[in-house]
């Protein structure tokens, strides 16, 4: 990366990347060892350019090279649609893997200069990506269908801030509670998860090792109320109540809070958890906090590039979802460091406008916007 691409707008936004550490990866796993042109490094750029604008196809992708500003970026004069073909597929999703950890240790750096009197909520769910059985015979999930999950662990820090922690890709036959051993593994966390990951056993668990959960719990879920607990008129809270949950002969050994209150949507939930600690009101609104994960999905779907792929193979799709994550954290990065007040997406949009110019024209266009903003809310 030469100095003119380092002060750019681009520059910048992949600075946090750690590309002396990534080439150390590269070169101990021989990644690069017969590479002429496009190099890992080069390769990573490209494709985070890619999900930036949103490219269509490996052609495009290979036209946008032509551009004098991008073509210095990556060192490269031209490249074809096949050599990028050959990359995506041999590079190792586990190198990406290791750039997205780092970025979110940066983000966690950053958070920790900031005061959270609560425990952090910790939002679990999965997205499946379908995909066409014809070209993507190794991810059959049933007869006429394919698709991978993404198994997904997101901060929610406020609603103007969220950012995904931890991913798992899978075949999309997996069943999303298989991966809850990977996905929940802190303590100092308070975990929210849907009737996809009930699980009255490991509930327990999570009661005696001191891991903090809310989960919505299934209509034929069998309860045993031992106490209720008094409710204000005004609440938005429907019944409190300590239970345990299960029939006699596989009944939970742990008592736990049943919460009934209405969802986001108006819709009557039942929440299960194991904080006695908080209002009834309170944990209402931790579990409903779970749409910000749906809105992350949505995102990706709509702002970057995973719902089509440029590769067929296992690592092609598993490397384009890892560069959607990558491309997200790098723009949480930016968004912490200057404190923006807009959204992620706003973000984006004027990183595209000044690309290839100097970077603090970027940075002067969101903090301009957020005193603006941050004016307006005070008057």
């Amino acid at each position: 990366m030469d100095k003119n691409t380092l002060i750019s707008s681009f520059g910048k936004w992949v600075a946090p990347i750690h590309f002396s550490h990534f080439e150390k990866q590269v070169a101990a796993t021989n990644q690069d060892k017969y590479t002429k042109k496009l190099t890992t490094k080069a390769y990573l750029m490209l494709f985070l350019y890619a999900h930036l604008q949103e490219e269509e196809s490996l052609r495009a992708i290979s036209d946008a090279v032509l551009d004098e500003d991008l073509g210095q970026a990556l060192g490269l004069d031209g490249i074809s649609a096949s050599q990028l073909s050959r990359k995506n597929r041999e590079v190792d999703p586990a190198l990406l893997a290791n750039v997205f950890v780092h970025l979110v240790q940066q983000i966690h750096c950053q958070k920790q200069g900031q005061k959270q009197a609560n425990l952090p909520v910790k939002i679990i769910d999965s997205s499946t990506i379908p995909l066409s059985l014809s070209r993507y015979k190794w991810a059959t999930f049933r007869k006429t269908k394919a698709g991978v999950k993404l198994h997904l662990r997101l901060v929610f820090m406020d609603k103007e801030t969220t950012y995904p922690e931890k991913a798992v890709i899978t075949p999309a036959n997996v069943h999303d509670r298989t991966q809850l051993e990977v996905l929940v593994d802190e303590k100092e966390a308070m975990y929210v998860f849907d009737r996809a990951y009930v699980d009255y056993e490991r509930f327990d668990r999570y009661s005696d090792e001191g891991i903090f959960f809310a989960s919505r719990l299934k209509k034929n879920a069998v309860i045993r109320t031992l106490e209720t607990f008094p409710v204000a008129k005004e609440s938005p809270i429907i019944s409190d109540s300590m239970v345990v949950i299960g029939t006699t002969q596989k009944r939970t050994e742990n008592v736990f809070r049943l919460i009934e209150t209405v969802d986001s949507k108006g819709n009557d939930i039942r929440i299960i958890t194991n904080r006695f600690d908080l209002s009834a009101e309170e944990v209402g609104d931790i579990y409903r906090s779970r749409w910000a994960i749906e809105l992350f999905f949505k995102w990706l779907k709509q702002h970057v590039r995973i719902k089509t792929f440029f590769g067929t193979s296992e690592e092609a799709i598993q490397n384009q979802i890892y560069m959607a994550l990558i491309a997200y954290c790098l723009l949480v990065l930016v968004q912490m460091e200057t404190k923006a007040k807009q959204s992620i997406l706003q973000l984006k949009r004027w990183l595209k406008s000044f690309l290839w110019k100097p970077y603090d024209k970027w940075f002067h266009r969101i903090r301009f916007h957020s005193l603006k903003q941050k004016s307006k809310l005070s008057t």
